[in-house]
This record gives C-alpha cells, structure tokens and sequence, in this order.
C-alpha cells in the first residue's frame, strides 16, 4: 500500500517520493536534478527508487 503512494508521488514529485523512502541522501538530489532536466527521466528514476528493494 505504501509503495503504491509512494509511485503515484513519484508522478507528480519524484524527488519527495525518494526522500520519503529512503531519508536524506545523493539518490534525492539525483532525483531533483532528472526532474529539471526533463519530468519523465525523474519519474521513472523515481520509480525505480521506490520500487527496488
């Protein structure tokens, strides 16, 4: 149930999404920056993120 909040986050804010699961680190800057390059290259970094175990 969690995850699937976290994926739909992931579609509107990738980088919260990241920092909710997995706290303060360089994957939500990496996460922040895919996002300015383009929306789409942040969200599926951002799935991932969320999804992996």
């Amino acid at each position: 149930m969690v995850k699937v909040l976290l994926v739909l986050l992931c579609l509107v804010f990738p980088f919260l999404a990241v920092l909710i699961k997995e706290g303060p680190c360089l994957k939500v800057l990496w996460a922040f920056l895919l996002q300015l390059l383009g929306h789409i290259p942040g969200v599926i970094y951002g799935i991932y993120q969320v999804v992996k175990d």
